[in-house]
């Protein structure tokens, strides 16, 4: 009998496809069916950009078409949260895992071995494979948990905005509440220990976000450790920062990343550290012979799709079924502010420091023509090594959309000269790629290359 450790978005796949196929599966989640994704993460947050993008947008009709007058209001917000969340009630991720053929156990389930659980007291045994799922939760450090905070999960639940909000980490969930929040009109300050805002993206992208988050009367502070944390008011905190400036504010968000527990999961039983930040696994999934994992969990991005692809892995060789072994080269990912920040495979930086020939080439997307008629910040680069596109950028309106063509490009392994060899449809967004290929000077670095 497969077992499937945590009912996760991938773990989630996982338990389905395998019922699916016949085989007898249990399914064991301590939390809700789906994991982070649809209740606290993806789904609802998401929700909330889009409510703020159309405040934005509205905003944006004086001058261009018109006049309006906008008043933010949280409440249909909220309301559109608790119908996509379904209340924070996965009865019906329930059903469909059942309606599939498998078993739902409801508890917390921790390694006896390399086929065995115990959840709550009772020993499930799997004949076949035993799946790890248990994605992250939001990491508190230790100087924030004794003092009022929130995680991303306080705010999706929120049913009213605080008049100011202190955000501590600078990383995508950060900084799309963030943004959020202020344009339902909260003051807020965003603290960064790094010396720079969305650190794993290009810096012309960290550049732009603070830029546009400042001009939207966020507060910026980067490269600043903090001191201590107090708390401040009923349900408030402020940091004292090491150059001696106090931030407060009436909630204190903590978007500081993400960890899973592995000493909570027991995978000592495994032979493996429990203080790992990560299971390893090969690119079928397998942790030990028996013992598959996918999703966050493994380390190796913690987004949705990949859990899903890493579950689409996992069945195959748990089914005996041959797939391509996993490849991360071509992994997308997306911050979704405003603008967003769609990106895929390496920085420049990280090629360089792989070595080659590298070769990056830009373009501003307020230069295009359909930038320039939507009023538009943003920019999209390529990074190409040897001549093969191996990275790429697009931040503007839509850069979630507009990067996918550069993320089949690093996928396909395709030449920046196929990629110039292309015709743009004109005018749209992704044609700024065509500019970055052709300009003058980005056409003598590929010469030169």
């Amino acid at each position: 009998m497969p077992s499937s450790s945590a009912s996760a978005q991938g773990g989630e796949q996982v338990a389905e496809e395998l019922a699916g196929a016949g085989l007898e599966v249990a399914g064991i989640e301590a939390g809700l069916v789906g994991g982070e994704c649809p209740y606290w993460g993806c789904i609802p947050s998401k929700a909330m950009v889009r409510a703020g993008d159309v405040l934005a947008e509205g905003w944006r009709i004086r001058g261009r078409a018109g006049s309006a007058a906008i008043t933010p209001d949280w409440a249909p917000v909220a309301h559109r949260v608790r119908e996509v969340t379904g209340l924070w009630d996965d009865s019906a991720a329930v059903e469909r895992l059942e309606g599939k053929g498998a078993r739902f156990v409801r508890g917390r389930a921790r390694l006896t071995g390399p086929s065995s659980v115990d959840v709550d007291g009772t020993t499930i045994t799997a004949r076949r494979a035993l799946v790890l799922a248990t994605g992250q939760r939001a990491w508190v450090p230790p100087m924030f948990a004794s003092v009022p905070h929130w995680t991303n999960r306080e705010l999706v639940e929120s049913e009213s905005v605080p008049a100011s909000l202190l955000v501590i980490g600078g990383g995508s969930i950060g900084l799309e509440l963030g943004q959020v929040a202020r344009r339902f009109g909260a003051d807020v300050t965003i603290v960064e220990a790094g010396p720079r805002l969305a650190a794993s993206e290009e810096p012309e992208a960290s550049g732009l976000i603070t830029e546009v988050l400042r001009a939207d009367g966020v507060g910026v502070h980067t490269g600043v450790a903090i001191e201590r944390v107090e708390p401040h008011g009923p349900a408030g905190a402020q940091v004292v920062l090491a150059d001696g400036s106090t931030l407060r504010g009436d909630r204190m968000l903590v978007a500081t990343g993400r960890r899973s527990d592995l000493q909570g999961l027991g995978v000592a039983a495994l032979g493996l550290d429990e203080d790992a930040r990560s299971l390893p696994v090969d690119g079928r999934m397998r942790v030990v012979p028996g013992v598959w994992a996918v999703g966050d969990v493994t380390g190796k991005g913690a987004f949705t799709h990949v859990a899903v692809y890493q579950a689409r892995l996992c069945v195959a060789d748990i089914l005996g079924r041959a797939l391509p072994d996993a490849d991360y080269r071509a992994l997308p990912r997306v911050t979704f502010t405003d603008p967003e920040i769609g990106s895929v495979g390496l920085t420049e930086e990280q090629a360089r420091r792989e070595g080659g020939n590298v070769v990056a080439l830009s373009d501003s997307v307020a230069d295009s023509a359909r930038g320039w008629l939507h009023g538009a910040e943003g920019f999209v680069k390529l990074v190409a090594r040897d001549g093969v596109i191996v990275g790429a950028t697009a931040m503007c309106p839509y850069g979630g959309e507009v990067f996918s063509m550069l993320a089949l490009a690093v996928h396909a392994e395709l030449t920046l000269e196929s990629l110039r060899s292309m015709i743009f449809a004109y005018p749209t967004f992704h044609r700024a790629v065509d500019s970055a290929l052709w300009s003058p000077n980005n056409a003598a670095k590929i010469a030169g290359a």
